[in-house]
């Protein structure tokens, strides 16, 4: 009897992995049928394939223009010539022939760009098919130097870490506040999150526009945001629901990942010349992020944290501005700027939903203490502070 239930199992296992097999192998003799005998041959009536070209990078030296492309047509593309303000150039493809779907390729053209002038670019392909791109400023391309590095991580430090730290300063003030205070501050604390979390958003779906059409960027921007608040959803409920100093290192992590993709804007306004950063702007980024240091010290009030772990919450949250003002003048592309505020705007969800469920504990009203007076104010003033302060540094 023991050695037939186990000989039965055994049978049961082979029967399905049959069932399983066979539909996938009428699959792959479907698919090497329809490639091998091409049946939709006589549906051609000799019209040249459908042609894509996105320009993903623009860089401007001492050699000239380099473009870098990437096809998205339904057959390889071939880049025949190419024009700078309506007049032909000789150009070199790296790497040569036709570029597949997918694909990229640089373009180097020997263009003498006149600095602060417009420029209009063509590519032609071998069928005739036109890609135009505009160069509104002209201006050179940070290079990866030592210097430039430096003062790009002044910038990033000016308009990240420095106001994260000045709205963690206020903590012994907020220490005493009630507990009607206490409700303001995690309200502002979601007010902020909340604008921070539809902006993002709205930059990311404007990115994912300009991406690709490959990369299917409206889906990529809501997929990756969904997929990031989900798994930081886990990670967060693993060991119980986060309180205190746990809460705020997610706050600090959300907000980071949101500087990340400010920090990479702003080095992509570096590397096109559409931007120049001077004081007063530099001075509106820092005002607009400083109550975000005020949002992660909102549930580590009744702690007394090290002073290691206010250094640690200061660079989670406001460190990533570097590394994409860095990432942004030197090597980014439309798709993963939209996919880094895609997932810092997942993250910034979870944030909210933690942050929310943390007040209701604290209350004991449950959702009913949206409704008080000093939750409705701060998440107004929450919302108004952003608001208001993100109008200066709109470029």
């Amino acid at each position: 009897m023991n050695e037939t239930l186990p000989r039965a199992a055994i049978r049961a296992a082979k029967t399905n992995l049959v069932w399983l097999a066979l539909p996938l192998i009428a699959f792959g003799i479907a698919v090497a049928w329809i490639l091998s005998t091409d049946p939709l041959s006589s549906f051609r009536n000799g019209a040249p394939p459908v042609e894509n070209l996105t320009f993903e990078r623009t860089v401007l030296d001492d050699s000239g223009v380099r473009l870098l492309v990437r096809a998205g047509g339904s057959e390889p593309m071939t880049v025949a010539q190419v024009q700078v303000d309506d007049a032909y150039w000789q150009f070199t493809q790296d790497p040569p022939g036709p570029i597949a779907r997918g694909q990229t390729a640089w373009l180097s053209l020997p263009f003498p760009w006149m600095l602060g002038e417009a420029h209009a670019l063509k590519v032609v392909s071998n069928t005739g098919a036109t890609f135009a791109h505009d160069i509104a400023v002209a201006v050179p391309t940070p290079q990866a130097t030592p210097g430039q590095l430096r003062l790009q991580a002044l910038v990033g430090i000016l308009v990240g870490i420095v106001p994260v730290a000045v709205g963690l300063m206020f903590y012994p003030v907020l220490r005493g506040v009630g507990a009607s205070g206490m409700a303001f501050l995690l309200s502002l604390t979601i007010g902020l999150l909340a604008f921070l979390l539809v902006d993002a958003s709205a930059e990311a779906l404007e990115l994912a526009s300009q991406a690709a059409a490959i990369f299917q960027g409206p889906v990529m921007v809501v997929l990756a945001g969904l997929g990031s608040f989900l798994v930081l959803m886990a990670i967060g409920r693993r060991g119980g629901v986060p309180t205190g100093l746990a809460l705020s290192t997610y706050i600090a992590l959300g907000i980071g990942l949101h500087n990340l993709g400010e920090g990479l804007a702003i080095g992509a306004a570096f590397a096109a010349g559409s931007a120049g950063l001077g004081t007063f702007l530099v001075a509106g980024f820092a005002l607009h992020n400083v109550t975000e240091g005020i949002g992660i010290a909102a549930p580590i009030l009744k702690q007394r944290p090290s002073l290691w772990a206010f250094a640690g919450l200061t660079f989670l949250a406001g460190g990533p501005a570097v590394l994409g003002i860095w990432l942004g003048s030197l090597a980014t592309s439309a798709q993963w700027s939209a996919l880094a505020l895609a997932v810092g705007a997942g993250a910034i969800l979870q944030v909210i939903v933690e942050v929310g469920a943390y007040l209701m504990r604290q209350s004991g009203k449950r959702t009913e203490v949206f409704l008080t007076p000093p939750v409705m104010g701060g998440l107004a003033a929450g919302v108004a502070f952003m608001y208001v302060t993100a109008a200066v540094v709109k470029i």
